[in-house]
């Protein structure tokens, strides 16, 4: 998630004026450096680290910066710089553990254009995109569509329709998939290997637009989506030989809490049987809300045994920012 300015795409793959219905340069424009400073006691520091740096994207006349959730979780300073070197603070506005999505409010002026909001839904694969960085056309990427499915990850995250993109741009958090009109789709999250009709490909995974419109208004007014949180387990699972094996714990959390080990299998969710991780999710999801008793049925060295985890709302292990 660094950045550093002295490096550029071989000019073949840098985005180009040519197929694009809209002017590059002015998109660019849009595009942000975001750092993000988190303090040592963070919940997320030992993950994600105590200095992050990514994209964003503002998103409206006022300056508002979408980004990917994890740059700002927790950050106790944020600084923006343009696309002409200037610097201004921001505050972390939100953030939506479902979609991963953040917000930052500028402290300042930006005084740059906004990106119009696209729909993902009207992406077809094998679609030309581009992908914004901060940095300029020597950090942009002509890329393709190459996939959209479902994306489960072991931190008990689930996008039903992620975007897959190829090549893969190095600095993908927070950077700007744009289709040919300029359009925003998608928010960077992820670098991965994705197989497309046999073949394996290094790839950028991207939040499609479409999950912000039904939240944004209250990101904006409260910080986060309205209604209860899912029920959090700390718990982190991989595929592995057909079954789920626990593979890491949030050290206090849930699971953890429970006496869940690194190891155990996961069989089975309130009596139904389990073998992929988003049939998981969904399973612990449907339970309840946040606070709810999780039934799990693990299998330890070939033994079935029953945990009931008291779920929480991840939300309430971090720190908020303070408000300006």
């Amino acid at each position: 998630m660094s950045d550093n300015d002295d490096w550029s795409f071989p000019a073949n793959l840098q985005a180009q004026s040519a197929p694009l219905r809209f002017d590059l340069d002015v998109a660019l424009q849009s595009i942000l450096l975001v750092h993000a400073e988190i303090p040592d006691e963070a919940f997320t520091a030992s993950v994600l680290g105590t200095e992050r740096i990514g994209h964003g994207a503002v998103i409206s006349a006022d300056g508002l910066v979408l980004t990917i959730g994890y740059l700002i979780t927790e950050a106790e300073t944020i600084w923006l710089t343009t696309h002409d070197g200037s610097v201004v603070p921001g505050h972390a506005l939100a953030y939506d553990q479902v979609s991963g999505f953040g917000l930052v409010l500028p402290l300042g002026r930006l005084d740059v254009p906004f990106l119009k909001r696209g729909s993902a839904a009207e992406a077809a694969v094998d679609d030309e995109v581009v992908v914004l960085a901060h940095g300029g056309r020597a950090h942009s990427l002509a890329a393709r569509l190459i996939a959209r499915r479902e994306f489960a990850g072991y931190w008990e995250y689930l996008i039903e329709e992620a975007l897959f993109t190829a090549p893969p741009h190095p600095q993908w958090g927070g950077t700007a998939l744009l289709d040919l009109d300029g359009r925003l789709l998608g928010i960077g999250s992820l670098i991965l290997h994705e197989s497309v009709e046999d073949e394996t490909l290094d790839a950028n995974m991207f939040v499609p637009i479409d999950l912000l419109e039904p939240i944004l208004r209250d990101m904006l007014t409260i910080g986060r989506p309205a209604g209860p949180a899912r029920p959090w387990l700390g718990l982190h699972a991989t595929t592995m030989h057909g079954q789920l094996i626990v593979g890491g714990l949030t050290h206090g959390g849930p699971a953890h809490r429970a006496g869940v080990r690194v190891g155990d299998a996961v069989l089975e969710v309130a009596g139904e049987p389990v073998a992929e991780l988003g049939e998981l999710f969904r399973k612990v999801w449907s339970i309840g809300p946040a606070g709810a008793e999780i039934p799990l049925t693990l299998a330890r060295g070939g033994t079935p045994s029953h945990v009931r985890i008291h779920s929480a709302d991840r939300s309430d292990f971090l720190s908020k920012p303070k408000r300006h």
